[in-house]
This record gives C-alpha cells, sequence and structure tokens, in this order.
C-alpha cells in the first residue's frame, strides 16, 4: 500500500502515475512493463464519431438504394433521409453499443423509420409523393438492416483487432467481476479493455484491485477510463450510489449488472446490453450532457425573455401593491444554494414584514423540525397581499429574471437557503446530489406536493429522481402541471377572498 493524499492506494496503482496526476501534470498514466498492467489508450473522441458517421453513412445509402429501381425522385428521398435520420439520431440509434445484433434491433428501427415517415408526410403529399414514399420505405427496411449488418461486422472485426476500444474499470471484487474481468479480455469484440478492479473486501484470485472504492476518482483519471461496469458485491449500495453518480457527471459511460439477472430479473430495452450472456444496464444521464444543457439554455431564455415582456404591466401592478402594503423593498433578495452549490440571489416580491435576525437553534434542528419553524415564521410574518402572492405563487414571477440571467432554469430542483441546504447537506441521504443540476423556477417535487412543510428527505429522493430520468418531455409535463396548480391555487386564494 501507498498513501496519496492522506488515504491508502494499493501497489498496483503505478506510484509515478499517481504523482503525475495529483501534479496535474499529465491525465493518463504510462504504461507500465508488466502485462498483467496493460494500460490501454484511452479511446478517442474520434473513434466514436468515426462510428457514428459509419452507421449513418450506411443508413443513407440503405434508404436511399430502392430509388435505383423504383425510380423514386430525388427531391422526395431527401425529405425521407432527412425525416427518417433525424428520428433516429434523436433516439440515439448512432451510439457505440457494446452488442451489436441488426436483427435484435431492426424492431426498434423499424418504429423510428415509421415515425420519420409520418413526420415528412405532409411535405411528401405537397410534393405529391402520396404512397410512393411509403412504398420506397417498405423496399429500404431490408437494405437497412443489411446495411446496419455490414457496419457492424466492420466494426466487430476492429475490436477483435484491437483497433479500437473502450478502456473499462469494474467496480466490484467479488465473483460477477471476476467473471466479468475475464469475458472482457477473451470477448474484444464486446469493444471493452479491461484495466482492472476496484475493491474494499479481499480478492477471490491472484488478480489485485487497483485500488479501494473510494479511489474511484483517481483511477479514473490515471488510466483514462472511459466505462464502469458496476458488478454487484460486498460494497453497501448507498456507498455504490454515490460512486455511480460521480462517474457519471465526467462523461463516463456506466453499466450496471442488475441483481438476479440469472433468474430472469433484468430490464429489457435500448438501454440494455449483453455482455457474453451478462446484462449491463445503462445508466442514463442525459440531464447532465452538455448538449441537453445548451438545449435547455435556449429554451430558458426564450420562455424567461417573452415571459418578463408579456407580464412586465402584472409586475408593475404587482410591485406597486407591495409597495403599499408594508414598509420595506418591493424585492426581496435572498442567498441559496444553486448548481453545484454555488451561491446564487434569487428574487422575490417581499411578502413578509422584516425579520428578527435567526439565531443559530434554529438551523439545527431536524431537517422536519427546522421546515416546520420556518414555516410558523413565515405565517407569522406575512403581509395580507403577501398571503395573495405565496398562494397564487405570484411572488415568484421577478425569478424570470434569474433565470434569463443564467442563474436557474424554469424546471430543476428547487433552490434552497444557503444556511439550511449545509444542514440538509449533512443529515439528508442524496440531498447533494441533487445540486448536480441546475435549480430551477419550479420542479418534479413540487408538482406532487413536496413544498412548504414537507419532507426534505422525500424532495431530494424526487429530485434525483428527476435528474436520472431527465427528459424534455418530462419537462413540458412539469411546466403544464405546475401551471394547472397555480391556476387551481389561485381560484381557491380568490373564493377564500370573496367570502
Amino acid at each position: 500500500m501507498i498513501d496519496v493524499g492522506g488515504r491508502q492506494i494499493r501497489e498496483t496503482l503505478d506510484p509515478e502515475a499517481v504523482r503525475h496526476v495529483l501534479d496535474g501534470s499529465v491525465r493518463t498514466a504510462p504504461r507500465p512493463d508488466s502485462a498483467a498492467l496493460h494500460l490501454p489508450d484511452a479511446e478517442s473522441r474520434e473513434h466514436r464519431g468515426l462510428f457514428r458517421a459509419l452507421l449513418l453513412v450506411l443508413d443513407a445509402v440503405a434508404l436511399a438504394l430502392p430509388t435505383l429501381w423504383l425510380g423514386t425522385p430525388v427531391s422526395q428521398v431527401a425529405v425521407l433521409l432527412v425525416g427518417t435520420l433525424a428520428v433516429l439520431a434523436s433516439f440515439g440509434s448512432h451510439r457505440p453499443r457494446i452488442s451489436l445484433s441488426a436483427l435484435d434491433e431492426a424492431p426498434r428501427h423499424l418504429t423510428r423509420l415509421g415515425l420519420g415517415l409520418l413526420l415528412v408526410a405532409p411535405v411528401a403529399h405537397a410534393m405529391g409523393a402520396d404512397l410512393a414514399l411509403a412504398v420506397h420505405l417498405l423496399w429500404a427496411v431490408p437494405c437497412f438492416v443489411a446495411g446496419r449488418s455490414l457496419g457492424y461486422a466492420l466494426v466487430r472485426g476492429a475490436r477483435r483487432r484491437r483497433l479500437v476500444g473502450s478502456p473499462t474499470l469494474v467496480l466490484g471484487g467479488g465473483r460477477l467481476g471476476m467473471d466479468l474481468l475475464t469475458t472482457l479480455d477473451e470477448h474484444p469484440e464486446y469493444g471493452l479493455r479491461g484495466v482492472g478492479f476496484l475493491s474494499s473486501g479481499s480478492p477471490l484470485d491472484e488478480r489485485e484491485p487497483l485500488g479501494l472504492m473510494e479511489d474511484l476518482d483517481l483511477v479514473l483519471d490515471t488510466y483514462g477510463v472511459r466505462k464502469v461496469v458496476v458488478a454487484y458485491g460486498p460494497t453497501r449500495e448507498a456507498e455504490l450510489v454515490g460512486l455511480v453518480r460521480s462517474a457519471a457527471e465526467r462523461d463516463i459511460e456506466v453499466y450496471i449488472v442488475p441483481r438476479f439477472f440469472d433468474v430472469g430479473l433484468s430490464p429489457n430495452g435500448p438501454d440494455v446490453e449483453d455482455l457474453w450472456g451478462i446484462p449491463l444496464h445503462r445508466v442514463r444521464r442525459a440531464a447532465l450532457r452538455r448538449g441537453v444543457w445548451r438545449v435547455k439554455r435556449v429554451i430558458d431564455v426564450t420562455v424567461s425573455g417573452v415571459s418578463l415582456t408579456l407580464l412586465a404591466p402584472l409586475m408593475a401592478l404587482l410591485a406597486l401593491a407591495v409597495r403599499i402594503s408594508s414598509p420595506g423593498p418591493i424585492l426581496f433578495r435572498q442567498p441559496r444554494t444553486g448548481h453545484d452549490g454555488a451561491e446564487i440571489s434569487i428574487l422575490k416580491f417581499r411578502t413578509l414584514r422584516p425579520a428578527a435576525p435567526v439565531s443559530a437553534a434554529a438551523t439545527t434542528g431536524s431537517p422536519r423540525s427546522t421546515m416546520h419553524a420556518r414555516q410558523i415564521d413565515v405565517e407569522q410574518r406575512q403581509t395580507r397581499i403577501g398571503n395573495v402572492l405565496r398562494r397564487t405563487s405570484l411572488d415568484e414571477l421577478p425569478q424570470l429574471w434569474n433565470i434569463l440571467r443564467g442563474d436557474m432554469s424554469l424546471v430543476g430542483p428547487r433552490p434552497e437557503e444557503r444556511t439550511y441546504a449545509a444542514q440538509f447537506a449533512d443529515s439528508v441521504y442524496g440531498y447533494r446530489d441533487r445540486h448536480r443540476l441546475a435549480v430551477g423556477l419550479t420542479g418534479w417535487a413540487q408538482i406532487h406536493g413536496l413544498r412548504g412543510d414537507t419532507s426534505i428527505e422525500e424532495r431530494a429522493r424526487f429530485d434525483n429522481s428527476y435528474i436520472e430520468h431527465w427528459s424534455l418531455w418530462r419537462d413540458l409535463v412539469i411546466l403544464v402541471r405546475t401551471v394547472a396548480a397555480v391556476n387551481r391555487q389561485a381560484f381557491t386564494a380568490v373564493r377564500s377572498a370573496a367570502r
């Protein structure tokens, strides 16, 4: 064992490489002489790009090929190609998979090709295509499967000759972890090059782990790991969750072997790979991808900018009402915890009278008692107009400016006050992980009624569930349900005021 930054690392992790990593002078380790510790070159992004480009070209050729005997006009074929290839790309059909089988994937691709045809049908009809394009696509389906088979054969051949491959780390030193390492070595056609494994327990054979589970980040950097396979073993699941999320945030593909897969209890679908009889479930990390951030940011800027413009007269009236209701500023600024724990200052219409200084004792209880005490304080200091604003959520409108600035997003985990966030991070499981994504004006937890004096544990669970299963459609669902909930609250508030 050697000591690195206060941590004990096994000597199989090259000390020279460790020193370079800690110094920040290099990101990958030099190759040692030992054959048992072969360090493959990290798979370059160009290899993955070539894989996608190869499949894209083959798909385009296959979809256009029936033109040779059907005589379909080139303009109509071009429209079909744009629609179908766009749908295939949106579903990740050109993503480099581990197990390659054109026939197994054919049902999924057939559905996607049909969706592409439906999308371009109005344009095709305007061009006078009628049913000709549908007939063309029917002929193109076998060509598509044949083209995929050819492309997969080329990729498998390159993998067998070890021309391409992803450095892969196994988490878990049990029997399954050892079987995975052996399989990676004996079947290079899957494109995974095993660099070793991490384990907190004793090894089952002569193979030594590269380190302990807590050394994951260091090993990922040192060995240029591109894929991680989690094999259940003696490590507690709570510890593995943090490790998996840490790896997923680093643009590394993470796969998990489902428990009890050998008795048929394993998921199916496009995110499941087959590694020589062992199912691997790919961890979705759509919300953490940079491309997704850009898309969300464009939507945030557009919606917040338009909303601020349209709602400006209403916000001016609300500002006047707040000013008249009680002494104090119109807007309330409060430091809160944002993306990756950064401090942001959110804006609200002031709904409370000035507060007395908060004692330390008020923020040192349990999460439940802390939230309850805060709720009581709010009720005691709330103004009459503030009550209406809070019940209708109109006090949140100034946060559209926070969204436009980039402090927040339309949808995401709600930002917590800095003091409370620090307390909950130490006492609530998974609370830190909810800050992996930009905070939002509304969120998955809020539309399920988890706001105000409600369970922080349940909020963290819903927020992390949102991040793990993010999609643009889910964001739209949350926004629609938020508008519906706000309208119900506004109706209830108006009816109560009328009484």
